[in-house]
């Protein structure tokens, strides 16, 4: 195997985890994607995917932090979640990660609950806050599945019609 078959292989398996990360929350989904892409575009020699499309996809890797950020903070914010219910969130979504793909929807809102619960001892409130949380991370994971969707889209495009996103 050459050199630049290998960078290819690298390429793809690190697009493939990064579609996997979107998920999951404790991998970089579309960082790594990003990194993949940009790999296969140099081992290509910038050919058929340009520079100005990489700073493109670049951009909408960046916006997805701002997706993942906003969308569990909107949900949790839209039923009245406290400080320590937002911190029990992020523990929860780490937590979660052992217990399967199960545990990546029961963590976070039981971290959420939990914190509410300590924050104001409601059950009830605890319960709303808990799934006001895993609605908002479970809309977030659908917008970035979205953007890596759109950055394989264009990847794709660039590379095959050897049109580049954005000249460089």
């Amino acid at each position: 195997m050459d050199n630049t078959t290998l960078y290819y292989l690298i390429a793809a398996v690190l697009v493939v985890v990064g579609i996997l990360g979107t998920i999951l929350p404790a991998i970089p989904g579309l960082p790594l994607m990003y990194v993949g892409m940009i790999i296969a575009a140099w081992a290509g020699d910038f050919q058929k995917v340009s520079i100005g499309t990489l700073v493109f996809l670049g951009i909408l890797t960046v916006l997805s932090f701002g997706v993942d950020f906003m969308a569990a903070r909107m949900g949790a914010k839209r039923v009245g979640a406290s400080r320590l219910a937002l911190i029990g969130a992020v523990i929860g979504t780490f937590a979660g990660i052992f217990f399967g793909p199960l545990g990546l929807f029961i963590g976070p809102f039981a971290g959420a609950a939990i914190g509410e619960l300590i924050n104001q001892r409601d059950i009830k409130k605890a319960t709303q806050v808990g799934i006001g949380t895993t609605f908002g991370i479970i809309i977030g994971i659908v917008f970035k599945l979205g953007l890596a969707f759109a950055m394989l889209g264009l990847f794709a495009f660039a590379w095959f019609t050897g049109n580049p996103v954005l000249a460089s």
